[in-house]
């Protein structure tokens, strides 16, 4: 019985990873052919690239977030994990969080610069947000290496 979830599991996350897949390489692809017809278009293109950028970022970090499900959920048995391996998963996660919320903070400064300097908050919030990420990640790492450590030595 519990095999037989197991592989139910594994088909609903693979399936999920496909369709995640194809939602983000469809979105990439529908943001390119934005850019491409309103190339000649001359109010409007800077802002439309900035959102093409911003949509191709998101759809990249969904396409990580794929590729974890494929790897963690579906090719690896989910018994054989031990703490160092799941602080490498959550870490891999969490950069690419990081990244994403960061670059996109960066194309909505580039649009707010455009359009209104009042509207840099926002923007500003996101890369402040990315921030606090990053040393929230270094923090994690940081405890967690030393647990495996004494872990390791107590073993």
């Amino acid at each position: 019985m519990e095999k037989m979830f197991s592989v139910i599991f594994s088909g609903a996350n693979l399936f999920a990873a496909l369709i995640l897949l194809a939602l983000s390489l469809i979105i990439m692809g529908w943001s390119v052919y934005e850019v491409f017809i309103s190339f000649n278009e001359q109010t409007g293109f800077i802002s439309l690239m900035l959102q093409s950028v911003g949509a191709i970022i998101i759809s990249a970090a969904i396409i990580d977030v794929a590729k974890y499900m494929m790897e963690e959920e579906v090719f690896k048995n989910k018994e054989l994990r031990d703490p160092e391996e799941a602080r490498r998963t959550i870490t891999k996660i969490m950069v690419i969080i990081a990244i994403a919320v960061s670059i996109e903070g960066l194309v909505y400064i580039f649009n707010a610069g455009t359009k209104d300097l009042t509207l840099l908050l926002y923007p500003a919030l996101l890369i402040v947000v990315s921030a606090i990420l990053i040393v929230a990640l270094g923090i994690y790492q940081k405890l967690s290496a030393t647990i495996e450590k004494v872990e390791k030595e107590n073993a």
